[in-house]
């Protein structure tokens, strides 16, 4: 497992992690606060990532985090 934290472009700071590619996908589960209060969780899959590298699967998972966050809100 592999932790990841970040925060989406509407203010919103996540942490979680993400299993490693199996099957060219990647799952992850992240907690998102606002100003430290708790704001909800998210859960997703990113496909096709077989043949990434580490940095760029790291990219690959934020982006789609930030995707299912600020479609949400």
């Amino acid at each position: 497992m592999t932790d990841i934290s970040g925060k989406t472009s509407n203010g919103f700071a996540y942490e979680g992690n993400y299993h490693p590619p199996s099957a060219g996908r990647v799952h992850w589960s992240v907690t998102f606060r606002h100003n430290g209060d708790f704001a909800g969780m998210r859960h997703g899959c990113v496909h096709g990532v077989q043949d990434t590298q580490p940095a760029a699967l790291d990219e690959a998972v934020m982006r789609d985090i930030e995707s299912a966050w600020t479609l949400a809100h």
